[in-house]
Order: C-alpha cells, then sequence, then structure tokens
C-alpha cells in the first residue's frame, strides 16, 4: 500500500442532476461548511466539460486546503481516481488511489489502493434497493479485515449515523443526498463534519481536586 493520505472527515459526491443549483455553487458552499473531500462524478458529461468542471472544484478545494477525486480511472488532469469494485486491476498509480467495495471478498482484492469506501452502509435514495444495507454492524466487521483505511457510504444523512459509522471503524463518511439534495449545502456539510469532528475527538475525563484529609491536632483529645 502506498503512504497517502486517505480521506477522512466529510467527503462530499457530486450528482448535479440533484443539486439546488449550478454544481460549482453548491460544492463552494459545502467547502464553506468544512468539508475538505470532494469526489466528482458527472460521468456522463463529455471528457472536455468534466475536466473543465474538475478545474474548477480542485480551485475552490485548493483555496481550503482540500482535495479533489475523480470517479474512475481517468484523473482529468489530476493524480487522485476513486475506482469502482468491476476495476480496472491493477490500480493505476497516482498519488491517492481509492476503490469501492461491498464484502470482504472485494476488500481482499486491494493491492496499492490507499483506501476503500464501504457501502450501502444504509439504504440509499440515490440507488434504491441497492444493498443489501450494511449497517454500522456490518461496516465494522468490515473495517476490521479491511488492509487500507475505510470510508462509509450510502445513506448517511444525520449526525447520529455519522457517530455509529465513526464508531464502527470508519476514518470518514462519504455523503451524496445529504449534501446535494439540501436547500442550504453549507449548513448541511457543517452539520455532518462537526457530528464527525465530535465523533472523533476523545471527550475530556472530568477533573477533580483531590479530597484534602484533615490533619489531627497535634494536641490530642480534650
Amino acid at each position: 500500500m502506498s503512504s497517502s493520505v486517505a480521506p477522512s472527515g466529510l467527503v462530499v459526491l457530486t450528482d448535479r442532476r440533484v443539486a439546488p443549483g449550478p454544481l460549482v455553487e453548491v460544492i463552494a458552499a459545502a467547502v464553506g461548511g468544512g468539508a475538505r473531500w470532494v469526489m466528482l462524478r458527472e460521468k456522463d458529461l463529455p471528457r472536455a466539460e468534466r475536466a473543465a468542471l474538475a478545474a474548477e472544484l480542485r480551485a475552490i478545494l485548493a483555496e481550503a486546503g482540500g482535495t479533489l477525486i475523480v470517479a474512475g480511472p481517468d484523473p482529468l488532469d489530476g493524480d487522485a481516481v476513486h475506482l469502482s469494485s468491476a476495476g480496472p486491476y491493477p490500480p493505476p498509480r497516482g498519488a491517492l488511489v481509492g476503490r469501492s467495495c461491498h464484502d470482504a471478498t472485494e476488500l481482499a482484492r486491494l493491492t496499492t489502493e490507499d483506501y476503500a469506501t464501504l457501502s450501502p452502509v444504509y439504504p440509499t435514495r440515490t440507488k434504491p434497493g441497492y444493498g443489501p444495507p450494511l449497517h454500522p454492524g456490518g461496516l465494522a466487521a468490515l473495517a476490521r479485515v479491511s488492509r487500507v483505511p475505510t470510508v462509509a457510504l450510502g445513506g448517511i444523512e444525520t449526525p447520529e449515523q455519522v457517530r455509529a459509522c465513526v464508531e464502527a471503524g470508519a476514518v470518514g463518511v462519504a455523503v451524496l443526498g445529504a449534501v446535494m439534495r439540501a436547500e442550504n449545502p453549507a449548513e448541511a456539510a457543517a452539520t455532518l463534519a462537526a457530528a464527525f469532528h465530535e465523533a472523533v475527538t476523545p471527550v475530556p475525563q472530568s477533573w477533580h481536586a483531590p479530597t484534602e484529609v484533615p490533619s489531627r491536632s497535634n494536641g490530642g483529645n480534650r
């Protein structure tokens, strides 16, 4: 495995067909809300148009110290890609390479990938009927046997679900509908990013001053 840094925290997947406005504006809002990882899908676009979109999104993320990952083997003039479980094998070389996985068999096929997404964790409106869902228990079982960091994906829409995924061992949570369909993408991203941060932040132990033991009077009993 390479030493690249895997996605962590909130990862936003794009879908311009369900976004409440222009995709670039929606992603800019999500980045403003705290997202630092974005995965560009939009595979139906011509390469030139998709590459131009990737350049715009990279510029937005660069200002915030974020990273754009491109779904598919073509990095669109970048160096981070996310591959499907179907291939290609072996994965191409790049600064960051991820793979979609759904079970232990697919995880076992990983070679030089830097991370894997595990899906679907919950039933999802984006791919209705896709599954069966792993739920947190299944996610935890796969995260334990994975040789690479895992990112939870599928149907994650609430802070409670984010926390459950973190507790199951995911280093990140990838969402599509929760941000892409939101009336306020910035607020939606901020809510989920905050939930992730809270879930991975150790709760400080409450500090108690030591109980002072009263000393006995030197004068003894009177």
